[in-house]
């Protein structure tokens, strides 16, 4: 795509995260500055979903490859997110992973494959529904 740094990639997803929950009819809130550890809220029924958004177009083996972790470069904490929303820029694809789900990987890195069946995180392809739960 283009992008001079990784903040740009970052700041580009948010966007395009907004962009397509609010076309499902998701409320956002947005933290105000940068340091809280979610880029995004799903405001549902009073409750407050937090959402981490990551991008990435860089594939290895055909696996899209996804580092969980922080400014610090060190893996989230519990408690501090409730979902992450990964985007695959290349085939403008999105998986919604449930944090728990994420943590149990213990690399800090996923890897997905959307053209492969049955892979490890194929049932949070798209998963936008998980967000209004």
């Amino acid at each position: 795509m283009g992008f001079q740094t990784h903040k740009e990639q970052g700041e580009w997803a948010e966007l395009c995260f907004v962009e397509r929950a609010r076309q499902i009819g998701l409320t956002l809130v947005k933290p105000y500055g940068n340091s809280s550890s979610y880029d995004v809220g799903i405001e549902h029924e009073g409750r407050l979903l937090r959402v981490q958004i990551k991008s990435t177009g860089f594939s290895r083996g055909g696996k899209y490859l996804f580092n969980l972790v922080g400014a610090q470069h060190t893996a989230y904490k519990p408690g501090l997110l409730d979902f992450y929303a990964l985007y695959i820029t290349p085939v403008d694809v999105w998986y919604v992973i449930p944090y728990d789900v994420a943590a149990q990987n213990t690399s800090a890195c996923i890897r997905l494959d959307p053209s492969k069946d049955g892979h490890k995180y194929e049932e949070y392809f798209d998963a936008w529904h998980l967000l209004w739960k």
